[in-house]
């Protein structure tokens, strides 16, 4: 099963978001990514039907063991690219915005190159 971009970075929102609280909705989802609750809430109902992520009665959402495995995949690859890019002399945030469009359209290949040439330079 393929996820699109959009599921992904919904994933590693979630990822981020549960790093930082104890119990994540998609109203903090909403807030993080700057969206609109209703198209969060939409995205999390095809997420949980893919089996990604799971709702509780309260409204909390959790990761599946595969949601999780994309996002912390794709959370890595954010923070190598990100790190990178600061590191060739890019600002910042300029950096972090890039490598959310880099991020999704990597191969697995290529990351792990960067990831190997970056690991032998410390």
């Amino acid at each position: 099963m393929s996820i699109q971009k959009s599921g992904e970075m919904y994933l590693e929102t979630i990822f981020v978001l549960q790093a930082e609280k104890s119990g994540v909705r998609s109203l903090d989802v909403a807030e993080h990514m700057n969206f609109s609750k209703p198209s969060v809430s939409r995205a999390m109902k095809l997420l949980k039907g893919e089996g990604y992520i799971d709702i509780d009665k309260d409204g909390f959402i959790t990761l599946t063991p595969e949601g999780n495995a994309i996002a912390a995949k794709i959370y890595e690859r954010h923070t190598l690219l990100t790190q990178m890019l600061v590191r060739l002399g890019v600002d910042a945030e300029t950096a972090s915005e890039d490598a959310c469009r880099i991020e999704h359209d990597i191969s697995d290949a290529s990351f792990a190159a960067i990831k190997a040439y970056f690991s032998k330079q410390g």
